[in-house]
């Protein structure tokens, strides 16, 4: 059974670290050279989709993490499991503080009703986001090497 969790958890945070790495480095960077304000539009629709989806999978994520952190204490990488599931908090605490309040006004703008400084915010969100995807990978990485 805890051969079923370990590969579950991986595979859960593997598919989330895809997900994440493909918005920053693929979606955004293509929604940003479209013309007009249609990048806009999809960035605010992402963010309504994804910031519906991905509480419950990064604390889902954690949650399996913590779950096997306590029941392969006793095997090899236990260790190794306890700071991926750290790194998943801080994921979290990232998300909530400085990505959440971000992307709850991003899912609410138009092309009529802009702020003026709606570009450094969409930055300030990308730059974060990197900041998260580069601690869900090392999460994830530590995951798989508990798995070896």
């Amino acid at each position: 059974m805890l051969n079923a969790l370990e590969v579950f958890t991986t595979v859960t945070v593997g598919v989330m670290v895809g997900v994440e790495f493909c918005v920053a480095f693929f979606v955004n960077p293509i929604l940003a050279g479209l013309p007009g304000d249609t990048g806009l539009r999809g960035r605010s629709h992402g963010a309504r989709l994804l910031g519906a989806v991905m509480p419950f999978w990064y604390i889902g994520s954690l949650v399996l993490a913590a779950i096997w952190a306590v029941a392969g204490r006793h095997r090899p990488g236990a260790g190794l499991v306890v700071i991926a599931a750290g790194l998943l908090v801080l994921s979290v605490v990232l998300s909530v503080l400085l990505l959440v309040p971000v992307n709850d006004r991003v899912k609410t703008w138009n092309a009529e009703g802009l702020p003026a400084d709606w570009k450094e915010q969409l930055n300030h969100w990308d730059r974060f986001h990197y900041a998260r995807v580069a601690v869900i990978i090392a999460a994830f990485a530590l995951l798989v090497t508990a798995l070896v």
